[in-house]
């Protein structure tokens, strides 16, 4: 054993410094440049009561060259029990060990295999504090009868309830065999069956390679609605016609996407509408997106989200980032595809706002961010990937793409993109890789147009290049004129023509207020806009957050329930940032977190936790 720990620390020495010489997966302690899975299958019970999921997940694995000694996965507060290895057909036992704990990237997870393996299974048990499931108590869901858990494996916390090698660099295809209680039913991102078991007992498989971290589970009284052809609602009783009604577009969504990107190459596109604990707004698991209860708005307002997570099929799903410094290939190209989707289904007003909207919310962030966070092929080694999930990838990603463009126009861009998508499918890319693609592919070919030093700036530099489009909406002008009217006494609020505006209207009149504004004027706004009252999620973070900022205390009660009724960070961080910032807060942000913290998500727990740590760590 001795031996083995040995050689497994000298196999993790070489392997750091390999990583740092080439543009490879800092994330991962497995030795996947050695070895390979190719397809896992998963027999596994999902034990509410003990709040695991417990059994076995085999491997079928091939060597990248010759088969080394041992094969290593990562794991993260995982009980391994057993490990069996089949050569030639016969299964038998082997030894493995866990490495040494990195706070990142959890503990490697060696175990011993021959030259002739083909077959590698490990009995294991999760545990309730996985970084990448949350368990919900009865209360904690929507119908109040039983309990319900979902994983959220991206970046790196499918290690959490899987031993796996846990990076994007490379894809398996899977299969699994999930048993929980006749009374609920699992769901994965894999073909799910519209019929329920009567036994408890349920099939998966998932015949595309994909990422490890794509690889999603829930279980829950999750019932089931048809919306087309190719879409459906998975969800609690709660949200289902409620749902399937907001998101009725959605097949139209996936046609305009195949008309410009080709063909949707996954078969069936389902909807989860999980608790509104999930601390994401969606998660595009493939066949099977995760998404929050706050976007159903009830007016279709919020339903970009669904065209972003449809979007993935092709982006990040199809065509993958290698590693998370190159998030953005994932992220901005699907960010841009999303508001392409828009404007086909609602038009270029509509897409406009939402470009300008992305854009002034990125100039906010920025504010606060590094400059090398700033930069699109972002340095994360030694740092947790979650902290490369900014506005970063995402905007200045679609940014980037908007100006080629624009610079190209669309006869020229979107058969580019198109043949990205073509070219790479099943595949994961870097960023280098790209930019050489893209220098011969787009630039090259049309000569003068877009040079390579404007390509290295956008991709390697921080900031934003003084070649950042910047979209202009003549709806926002006008909001900007009605703004500016009534700061100066030239109106009243009722004057303001908004019966026909939109989510992004209202959420750019928010935005937009002036600095200087009095708390009689938001006490103004809110008697003529009921802002306080508002049920559409996005306008209430807006107008809650600007009420801290300027302490209008009248929104506390609304603040409190906003905050222990929702899990989605993006609703809820920034909301305890703004009360951290101001002493007067602090015994209301206690309060209000103390009861809300059991109801969020482990990711929403640990950034927020870490918010109060930074903020009162002097108290």
């Amino acid at each position: 054993m001795k031996k083995l720990l040995l050689l497994l620390t000298c196999l993790s020495i070489n392997a750091f410094a390999q990583a740092q010489q080439e543009n490879l997966d800092w994330h991962t302690l497995s030795n996947y440049q050695e070895v390979i899975s190719t397809h896992v299958h998963l027999d596994l019970e999902v034990d509410f009561k003990q709040k695991q999921l417990k059994g076995s997940i085999e491997h079928q694995i091939a060597p990248q060259a010759k088969m080394p000694s041992f094969l290593v996965l990562d794991t993260r507060d995982l009980a391994i029990h057993k490990a069996e290895i089949q050569s030639n057909g016969v299964w038998e036992k082997t030894e493995f060990t866990l490495g040494e704990y990195d706070p990142v990237r959890g503990t490697p997870l060696s175990i011993a295999i021959k030259p002739n393996t083909s077959k590698v299974k490990v009995y294991y048990n999760s545990n309730p504090q996985a970084s990448g499931l949350q368990w919900l108590s009865n209360e904690q869901t929507a119908g109040k009868k039983h309990p319900f858990m979902f994983s959220q494996s991206q970046a790196i916390h499918a290690r959490s309830w899987m031993p796996i090698q846990d990076t994007p660099a490379m894809r398996v295809t899977y299969s699994a065999r999930i048993t929980t209680t006749p009374n609920l039913r699992p769901v994965m991102s894999a073909d799910n069956s519209p019929e329920r078991s009567k036994d408890g007992v349920y099939q998966f498989t998932m015949p595309q390679a994909i990422p490890p971290y794509l690889i999603a589970i829930a279980a829950g009284d999750i019932r089931y609605k048809k919306m087309s052809k190719q879409t459906a609602i998975y969800s609690e009783e709660a949200y289902l016609d409620t749902a399937a009604k907001e998101f009725e577009d959605t097949q139209a969504m996936i046609e305009a996407a195949e008309k410009i990107y080709g063909p949707y190459r996954w078969n069936q596109y389902d909807l989860l509408i999980l608790p509104p604990s999930f601390p994401f707004g969606g998660m595009e698991n493939p066949r099977l997106s995760f998404i929050t209860p706050t976007v159903i708005a009830g007016d279709k307002s919020l339903v970009s989200l669904i065209a972003h997570e449809l979007a993935h099929s092709w982006s990040g799903n199809l065509v993958t980032n290698a590693t998370w410094r190159d998030l953005w290939l994932n992220e901005g190209f699907t960010s841009y595809v999303e508001n392409r989707i828009m404007e086909e289904i609602f038009g270029q007003d509509r897409a406009i706002m939402e470009q300008a909207l992305g854009k002034q919310e990125l100039l906010e962030e920025m504010k606060e961010l590094s400059k090398n966070d700033t930069i699109l092929h972002v340095e994360l080694a030694g740092r947790d990937p979650d902290d490369a999930f900014s506005d970063i990838p995402y905007v200045k990603g679609q940014l980037f793409l908007m100006f080629l463009e624009q610079r190209f126009g669309r006869e020229k861009f979107d058969p580019f993109v198109r043949k990205h998508f073509d070219d790479h499918a099943f595949q994961s890319l870097d960023t280098n890789t790209f930019v050489k693609y893209l220098m011969e592919n787009l630039i090259k070919k049309y000569p003068g147009i877009v040079t390579e030093k404007e390509v290295n700036e956008w991709v390697y530099q921080a900031g934003l290049p003084v070649t950042t489009p910047s979209p202009v909406s003549n709806a926002f002008d006008n909001v900007k004129k009605h703004i500016a009217n009534w700061h100066k006494g030239k109106g009243s609020l009722s004057d303001i023509p908004t019966k026909n505006w939109t989510i992004h209207e209202w959420l750019y009149f928010i935005n937009n207020l002036p600095e200087n504004i009095s708390k009689e004027q938001l006490a103004e706004l809110d008697s003529t806009f009921h802002f306080t009252q508002t049920t559409n999620n996005e306008v209430a973070f807006a107008w809650l957050l600007l009420s801290v900022n300027k302490g209008y205390d009248k929104v506390e009660q609304r603040l409190e329930q906003h905050l222990i009724s929702i899990g989605r960070r993006r609703l809820i961080v920034n909301l305890y940032k703004a009360l951290l910032e101001k002493p007067k807060y602090h015994s209301f942000a206690e309060k209000v977190y103390a009861k809300a913290r059991p109801g969020y998500h482990p990711l929403a727990q640990g950034t927020i936790d870490g918010l109060f740590h930074e903020k009162l760590k002097t108290k």
